[in-house]
């Protein structure tokens, strides 16, 4: 009969279970007893504090994946509060920690809102700074209606600063106490002393042993162009007016977020959750062991519709065209005042311009420009300089900018004519020069070809007009057509209309008699009509809707959002969460014939025997459509240029809108939209599209 337990296994489990017990009672002698003291003693000695552990930002990258903004690691200053109140005068420390910060150059956080030196007063405080006051006070039972003067000596008094410190070393001390202390009172995120200090600084710190400080990581966004400073914008902290915007989002009190541009506009992309850790050091600051308590989440990358080279390329072409002929102004201006030039205006000088490119076929931003420009790595510290600037380099007036467009409406006009059969391709008229029909009315508007030499174009067609420009032509049918007509056709081009990018933007307004009656008080004339039709009057459109203007020409009358976002990545590049899909926003769904005749036109502006930009683009590889336009500003002013462009004529794949402020002639910027067209065909030809982190995306 078998037996239900076997002996010899009995024995072989009893003796396994001998050996672990004594190997258990063997280690936890020696944990206990042998070392039992030092370990004791190493607890004793120990600090356990909980942490934060920042998340890094999502890097902003261009549609072909080259790095735009990204991270760089830096190191933070704490104040290590334990060995700091350890120390036999903490206010000395405190106060060397200051100077040694201030002579390498780095800075520290004090918010305290009262002056740094004698006679103390409150500077101006946001809401933030005003709750954290109104706390510290509460705390040492004072009023809010106390005075600065007061407050400091409450704080001397609460801190101990002794009459050997000086009013300015004082207020120096107490700022950083109020920080710390107030970190207690409000039960707020820790105090960070410094941030993004200098190895230089860390060195000295601990070569001269100072105590009281503790050093953490954390990132700093880094640029990695120089260009595009309008669109990227740039990070800080969140203030009080808008923490209720990010309150119970994982964001902490202290958070960095966009402040402006793409950082603020993906801020839901590009924000991180920080993490908390369990950070085991010894009395003198020291980290012996650290264990995450919540894993920190990073941002996600985000991909724009921008080429970044491309952007450079229009950015310098727009500089190299405005800044010449500012030079010259300058020049002539100053021999005229030398010389005593009698009754001689000085001439404008060029305070602006701003150059768009699209991809027809989506709408995609490829390069948005706006001059002149300025550094986003520095703007924060050279932010007062720029607001004093009277060109307004922080202006974004490739989005905020508007102008009257002049001719390069014309094809807009000639739409409305030709969709509501008012004429055909080939109809054509005489024209005269001067518009006689209102003379009797005191109104009488030239043709500039008249104006100028007293010359009419003669009998032409709409295709004509188009490529000649001809005022005339568009005062006569434009009168018959009216502005409602002009108006819808204006807006189904998106004229007037959202563009629909992420960024701030105007709309800028066709002009009509509602708006005209609403903003001036002042009737509708029918001469308003006739300006209308020729892209005066109070028409104003931003430079990225006449690029998308001129995308819809060229794509027969589509229109698509000029949305920036191409695509979005997880931070290890693995999930693709985002990807971008062309949106239509409106179609001018007229006949084709009517498109291939506005082609034409805009053929015609370069390649017609009797254009002065033929020379300009002979050698160029592609074959482009285009209008020039030259707003007037005013008797006596210069004039707006304006020119828009698209590019192959057949099968167009980019449109260019450029727009320079008191430039003159819109023909003059045709060797700017030249450069353009170069790069991007040049170097397109050749690129290789691999989907692959860093790399192109198609």
């Amino acid at each position: 009969m078998r037996k239900l337990v076997n002996p010899g296994r009995l024995v072989i489990l009893g003796v396994i279970f001998t050996v672990l017990i004594s190997i258990y009672l063997v280690a936890l002698y020696k944990l206990q007893i042998i070392d039992g003291a030092a370990y004791y003693a190493q607890s004793e000695n120990s600090v356990v504090t909980q942490e934060r552990v920042y998340a890094a930002r999502g890097d902003i990258l261009d549609r072909y994946g080259r790095v735009l903004v990204s991270n760089s690691l830096c190191n933070n200053l704490s104040i290590n509060v334990t060995e700091l109140f350890e120390q036999e005068d903490p206010n000395a420390i405190i106060l060397e920690l200051c100077s040694a910060v201030e002579r390498f150059g780095d800075s520290y956080i004090d918010t305290l809102p009262i002056t740094a030196a004698p006679p103390f007063a409150y500077t101006e405080m946001s809401d933030l700074q005003r709750n954290m006051l109104d706390a510290w006070l509460g705390a040492n039972k004072m009023t809010r209606d106390a005075t600065a003067v007061e407050v400091m000596s409450a704080m001397r008094t609460r801190y101990d600063v002794g009459s050997e410190y000086s009013a300015e070393d004082a207020r120096r001390i107490v700022g950083i106490r109020y920080e710390i202390n107030n970190r207690y009172n409000i039960n707020t995120t820790p105090y960070v002393f410094a941030e993004d200090v200098s190895m230089p600084l860390l060195t000295y710190l601990m070569e001269q042993d100072i105590p009281g400080f503790k050093v953490s990581s954390s990132y700093v966004r880094e640029y990695k162009t120089q260009y595009a400073a309008h669109l990227l914008g740039y990070t800080g902290p969140v203030t009080q007016e808008e923490w209720d915007k990010y309150a119970g989002k994982g964001y902490e009190l202290d958070a960095q977020i966009g402040k402006d541009g793409v950082e603020y506009a993906f801020e839901s992309y590009l924000h991180g959750i920080d993490g908390e850790a369990e950070v085991t050091s010894t009395l003198d600051g020291i980290t012996v062991a650290t264990s995450y308590t919540r894993e920190p989440q990073p941002g996600k990358h985000t991909y724009l519709t921008l080429d970044i080279g491309l952007q450079e390329v229009c950015e310098e072409a727009l500089a190299a065209h405005i800044e010449p002929i500012n030079e010259v102004r300058a020049e002539q201006n100053r021999l005229s005042e030398l010389y005593g030039a009698e009754n001689v205006e000085p001439i404008e000088m060029i305070t602006g311009g701003a150059m768009c490119v699209v991809k027809v076929d989506t709408g995609e931003p490829l390069a948005l420009v706006s001059w002149p420009s300025y550094n986003a790595a520095t703007m924060l510290d050279d932010y007062e300089e720029l607001l004093a600037d009277t060109n307004a380099p922080l202006y974004n007036r490739a989005l905020m900018g508007v102008y009257a467009p002049g001719s390069t409406f014309k094809p807009c006009t000639a739409t409305a004519l030709m969709a509501e059969d008012i004429i055909s391709p080939l109809i054509t008229i005489v024209t005269e020069g001067q518009f006689t029909k209102y003379i009797d009315q005191g109104y009488a508007p030239e043709c500039w070809i008249y104006s100028t030499y007293k010359y009419t174009h003669g009998e032409i067609n709409v295709v004509q007009a188009i490529t000649y420009s001809c005022n005339y032509f568009f005062y006569y049918w434009g009168d018959q057509l009216g502005i409602d007509k002009m108006a819808y056709y204006a807006k189904l081009y998106g004229l007037g209309e959202h563009t629909g990018i992420e960024l701030p933007e105007v709309t800028g307004q066709m002009s009509t008699q509602s708006f005209k009656e609403q903003y001036t008080g002042i009737r509708w004339f029918q001469g308003d009509t006739l300006q209308s039709a020729i892209g005066q009057s109070f028409t104003e459109f931003t430079p990225l809707q006449m690029a998308e203007y001129c995308a819809a020409l060229a794509n027969n009358g589509t229109r698509y959002s000029a949305s920036l976002l191409k695509e979005v990545r997880s931070y290890d590049y693995s999930q693709i969460l985002y990807e971008r899909t062309a949106e239509i926003l409106s179609t001018v769904d007229v006949d084709q014939g009517i498109f291939d005749a506005i082609h034409y036109g805009m053929w015609g502006v370069i390649y017609d025997p009797a254009s002065t930009l033929t020379d300009t683009w002979l050698s160029c590889s592609e074959i482009v459509g285009a209008k020039t336009g030259t707003a007037q500003r005013g008797e006596g002013l210069v004039n707006n240029a304006m020119f828009i462009l698209y590019a192959p004529y057949e099968n167009p794949e980019i449109a260019i809108s450029i727009a320079v402020e008191k430039g003159g002639a819109g023909a003059t910027l045709s060797p700017v939209a030249r450069q353009v067209v170069d790069y991007y065909f040049s170097w397109h030809k050749n690129i290789n599209v691999v989907e692959n982190p860093y790399t192109l995306l198609k």
